[in-house]
């Protein structure tokens, strides 16, 4: 990737979830809506840009169709292990205010 955002390699996006990469494409579309109205007005400076976008947009694209066909793998949630961790502790947490709050009367 010579040319584009360093954040959207194509190795980094493996790593993103669907919900991301559709939170990317919004952001690249309306970076490119905002590029091609400087473009309009004659303030944009760098016209490299929005060719850079562009291949973003493709790439973001292409990635969210390669999982939709199964060829390219969607990334495992990471998060789910540490959400059942928290519901056990504040379950634990809730029975000790309970006995305490029995304790007490």
């Amino acid at each position: 990737m010579a040319i584009g955002t360093k954040t959207l390699a194509p190795s980094e996006l493996d790593t993103f979830e669907d919900q991301r990469l559709v939170e990317e494409l919004r952001k690249a579309k309306e970076e490119l809506f905002n590029l091609r109205f400087q473009s309009a007005t004659g303030q944009l400076e760098s016209h490299g840009r929005i060719r850079a976008v562009k291949r973003d947009i493709a790439r973001l694209y292409t990635v969210i169709r390669e999982r939709e066909l199964g060829i390219r793998a969607t990334p495992a949630p990471v998060e789910t292990a540490t959400k059942t961790k928290k519901t056990k502790a504040k379950k634990a947490d809730a029975a000790d205010s309970a006995a305490k709050e029995e304790g007490a009367e």
